[in-house]
């Protein structure tokens, strides 16, 4: 099957979460460009979208840091290296071509020829958890949003938080407390009293109740009202099966995401309980030339840490060397010592002393 136009590549990346960002750096020690491609509109994945302000503590060597510091130091180490990042688009389509080599395509029209394909999807397209009342989509991005877009808009107004995670929470107390931004009111609605939260997110949440700046409600959604085209509450019942009416301007539901494989079930590859079968020697899916690594990926043993992605990062790129360079012995070489990584980085002489 022929394309026109497609960029040629030694390395197409999907997915520009901390694993994808750390493959494109393991690649760049053995002069592999990547491409990156990923739905979301902003590089970072699962910490820069869900929990950019919460914790990490098991990054080898760094005591703590934050999901979004993580991925700014990340994007900071692989700057050197020249990838070119492709975001807010989704692979829609891997087809291999006669000569061994993957075309392609994304949501946005992006065509790639490539040597390797690496799929670090974390474990698929993320999809909000959407809210299942008759009619409401009609309020989608104007009063009712599955995340935090536009939160200065929200400031001096009420808001109605739906969920009992710790991003529920965290975005709970960040409303009812954030000077400038805070809004008029904050409500939080669970439908029960129990979280699956860190317990200082629900500690903070419950001294903000007790000091009434900020309302919890355990509740079920079951209705909502409108006037014209404005929502003006949401109805909930509670254990009691009393229906209460919730005043609100905005609606935040924060239910969760589910996972979808979306496209990438249909490339081909050996999945298993909706994760792709690999290798431990390389990450090798069952396709040669097609990798997997960080949550999208399972094997005997599998732990789904991001310094485990990391592993794995490092010996796909050497599993992937043989595709891009068939004809050249690939070394193992330290960034402590090695003049030739120490030009790939930019690493100038003064900065060794």
């Amino acid at each position: 099957m022929e394309h026109d136009g497609p960029t040629e590549t030694d390395a197409v990346v999907i997915g520009a979460g901390p694993v994808g960002l750390f493959q494109v750096f393991e690649l760049g020690l053995l002069d592999i460009k990547a491409h990156v491609i990923d739905a979301l509109p902003f590089a970072g994945g699962q910490p820069a979208e869900l929990y950019p302000g919460k914790p990490i503590y098991d990054i080898p060597g760094i005591p703590v840091c934050t999901g979004q510091e993580l991925v700014n130091n990340l994007l900071k180490q692989i700057e050197p290296l020249g990838a070119t990042f492709h975001l807010g688009q989704e692979v829609t389509a891997v087809e291999q071509q006669e000569d061994g080599r993957f075309f392609v395509a994304t949501s946005q029209g992006t065509r790639f020829l490539t040597k390797t394909l690496f799929i670090a999807a974390g474990v698929g397209a993320f999809q909000a958890r959407t809210l299942k009342l008759d009619g409401i989509d009609a309020f989608d991005d104007k009063q009712l949003f599955y995340r935090v877009k536009a939160a200065e808009a929200w400031a001096g107004r009420n808001l109605v938080i739906l969920g009992g995670g710790d991003s529920a929470l965290e975005w709970a107390a960040t409303f009812a407390t954030q000077g400038p931004g805070k809004a008029e009111s904050v409500t939080l609605i669970h439908r029960r009293d129990g979280f699956q939260a860190a317990p200082a997110n629900i500690a903070r949440m419950r001294a903000l109740c007790e000091r009434h700046e900020m309302r919890f409600m355990v509740g079920q959604p079951t209705g909502f009202l409108a006037e014209g085209d404005r929502l003006t509450a949401l109805q909930i019942t509670d254990p009691q099966s009393q229906t209460h009416s919730v005043p609100l301007d905005f609606l935040l539901v924060l239910l969760g995401l589910s996972p979808k494989l979306g496209p990438i079930a249909d490339w081909g590859l050996d999945i298993e309980r909706k994760q792709l079968v690999v290798d431990t020697e390389k990450f090798s899916t069952s396709v040669p030339g097609i990798f997997a690594v960080g949550d999208i990926n399972t094997y005997p043993g599998k732990k789904k840490l991001i310094l485990c992605g990391f592993h794995e990062a490092t010996l796909a790129a050497f599993g992937a060397a043989p595709f891009v360079f068939p004809d050249k012995k690939v070394m193992l070489q330290y960034t402590t010592t090695s003049t030739q990584l120490h030009r790939v980085l930019g690493v100038t002489p003064s900065a060794l002393d």
